[in-house]
């Protein structure tokens, strides 16, 4: 079996398409595999990282206004096109499955236009531009039932599937403590510049004899935040810990009793699979503000709670988590609300589209 792969631009695009890969590979190990990206794009370094063939196509994202880099990139988008098809053409997949990002759309409409059965997998709950001008020439797989709302035009066929969870998040043991509380603290895994400047407020604050902080900064922030807590006199406690980057995330979820975080689709759904309650704040500064409605979603079923930026400060944080971490009965509801939310078989269910309809 063949099976073509296409996504790229951010992690959260790259990474669910790794993970179907993986474990399309464990059920099947004679499968061979090619993915399609953009040169230059992160899925240049991660795809050939994990051990995959890789091949290119140029092609760039839209601009929200009428620019001449816009006319540039439907030229682009039309000689992408072509490329795709080649690509297609000497590779002949069985299958195709797109995970969004602009380079996945000339790869997708190729596969349409081939009869190659295709389908684009959308990670957040509002769909990117790329798998709303999919949806009618493949199979589209959500991972929130939310989404489905949002299609303008009519998907061809529309599947829950969920997001692909990292085995690791699944497997790790519950290690949440009985007595003080642990609060995990991330802005993604570049870190959040907001984020971090409220961590330090909260912490100038004081008042968290009562509960554990580990947080990860992003490798680039890590050095001013601790110049910061350092001109603010701040002490730092044995159970307040501040790192560049926390590598055993899934550990971490675990033992954690409520994340303060952003709202990226993966995120969201890791929490979801470990029934974390979280406060959610969600980055303005992405397409469609797709985590604004990631984290809309998760507040509405009762297992978040949503503080836009704008509103966000360290006197609103620190009120947030007492008004959490002091309700033992809540954060089980939310736990609980959370894990009803999970779908933890997504690469079982899109494995399953692949074995029937596989050329």
């Amino acid at each position: 079996m063949r099976v073509l792969l296409s996504g790229g631009g951010t992690g959260g695009h790259i990474y669910p398409a790794l993970a179907i890969a993986n474990y399309i590979k464990e059920q099947k190990p004679d499968t061979e595999f090619l993915f399609v990206g953009n040169e230059g794009g992160m899925e240049s370094r991660l795809v050939p990282h994990a051990g995959y063939p890789i091949r290119y196509i140029r092609v760039q994202g839209l601009r929200r206004r009428l620019t001449l880099e816009n006319v540039k990139t439907a030229v682009r988008l039309v000689t992408s096109f072509s490329a795709a098809k080649k690509i297609l053409k000497e590779f002949q997949p069985d299958v195709v499955i797109g995970t969004g990002g602009y380079v996945s759309l000339p790869v997708m409409l190729a596969a349409g236009k081939m009869g190659i059965p295709s389908l684009v997998h959308e990670q957040n709950v509002f769909p990117g531009l790329a798998v709303r001008l999919s949806c009618g020439k493949a199979d589209t797989a959500i991972s929130f039932p939310e989404t489905e709302k949002y299609f303008k035009k009519k998907p061809k066929r529309l599947i829950l599937t969920g997001n692909p969870i990292r085995p690791e998040v699944l497997r790790a043991e519950n290690t949440e403590a009985k007595g003080e509380p642990l609060v995990l603290v991330f802005g993604g895994s570049l870190g959040a510049a907001k984020i971090n400047d409220t961590l330090v407020d909260l912490l100038k604050m004081g008042g968290q004899d009562y509960y554990g902080i580990i947080a990860s900064t992003g490798e680039k922030n890590y050095e001013n935040v601790m110049q910061r807590i350092k001109d603010e006199n701040i002490r730092l406690c044995e159970n307040k810990k501040i790192l560049p980057y926390i590598y055993n995330m899934d550990e971490m979820m675990a033992k954690a009793s409520l994340a303060v975080t952003r709202a990226g689709a993966i995120t969201v759904s890791e929490l979801c699979a470990r029934g974390k309650a979280a406060i959610l704040i969600p980055s303005p500064n992405v397409t469609n503000d797709h985590q604004t409605h990631n984290a809309r979603a998760m507040e509405e079923a009762g297992a978040a709670v949503l503080i836009p930026e704008s509103e966000l400060s360290g006197e609103v944080l620190a009120q947030q988590i007492k008004t959490l971490l002091s309700s033992p009965a809540l954060l089980k509801e939310m736990s609980a609300k959370a894990k009803k939310c999970a779908i933890t078989d997504a690469c079982e269910r899109i494995y399953g589209w692949v074995l029937e309809n596989a050329r």
